[in-house]
């Protein structure tokens, strides 16, 4: 049986910029719901970081074609709204986003899930990879991955895979066991220069950056977005298996710091571009 290639992986950095202004949209929308926005918002909210009318769209239209975004008309405007599983994306990182310490576990309990699909399934493994990469899994081998802490892996598959094909997966949490250790499995499932070098990334842009009340918007989204690129590097593991004077706090407190600044200037610099 023919099995996908990691690699199959999306790349999702645009996607994620998408995503973040629907995330703010729904911190001001009175009900707290994902709004639909009207692409001029996007483009507006982009275009402030850089990122081309063209590529805004190329971007909205390839949401809509996955299945992460519904597209209407409104006039002569077009609106997006996120589909359930576009919602599903906005809103499953807001607990770690702005948990006080996303890289700590406060036990060595680790999940281990297995999970061989078939080729029938590519567009479910399309889907799930990131999915994994969020909520903390690394790779120990093809079609088997581990992650720190207690996973609840039913979220992660319940919505992707058909009811008759949950039972191609397994999961089960515990502590490894002889024969091989458990820095052993960590070194195998993570990069550790990889993660440092992410941290290093992070802390090199903005640990000394000063909040620009100006430009508020276009720098709390840049900021978001590489604190999430960041926690899809960084599973946060037990700080045992980490190398010395590990950057994992002064990374959270780097962020803390500047989106505290930023937000209370965000919220009327966003209303202006809707």
């Amino acid at each position: 049986m023919e099995q996908v290639k990691e690699t199959d992986a999306p790349s999702s950095r645009p996607q994620d910029l998408v995503l973040s202004v629907l995330g703010f949209a729904s911190q001001y929308a009175t009900d707290g719901m994902v709004p639909a926005l009207p692409s001029r918002t996007f483009v507006s909210v982009l275009g402030r970081i850089g990122v081309s009318e063209a590529a805004t769209r190329a971007t909205l239209n390839r949401m809509a074609h996955r299945g992460l975004l519904t597209r209407r008309k409104d006039g002569r405007a077009t609106v997006f709204a996120p589909t359930d599983e576009g919602e599903r994306l906005v809103t499953q990182g807001r607990a770690r986003l702005t948990s006080p310490a996303p890289f700590e576990r406060a036990d060595d309990i680790w999940t281990v899930l297995s999970c061989p699909l078939p080729t029938r399934l590519r567009n479910a493994r399309y889907h799930l990879l990131p999915r994994l990469a969020w909520a903390g899994f690394g790779s120990l081998q093809p079609n088997l991955w581990i992650a720190p802490g207690r996973i609840d892996v039913r979220p992660l598959l319940v919505d992707l895979l058909p009811a008759e094909d949950l039972a191609l997966a397994h999961a089960f949490q515990g502590s490894p066991s002889f024969p091989v250790p458990t820095d052993q499995l960590v070194a195998r499932a993570w990069d550790l220069d990889v993660l440092r070098a992410a941290h290093d990334d992070f802390l090199t842009r903005w640990e000394n950056a000063e909040s620009d009340q100006a430009d508020a918007l276009p720098q709390l989204l840049s900021l978001t977005n590489d604190w999430i690129d960041l926690l899809r590097t960084d599973p946060g593991l037990p700080e045992k298996y980490l190398g010395p004077q590990w950057p994992a706090r002064r990374s959270a407190a780097t962020y803390q710091r500047l989106h505290a600044e930023l937000r209370p200037s965000v919220g009327k610099q966003y209303a202006s571009l809707l």
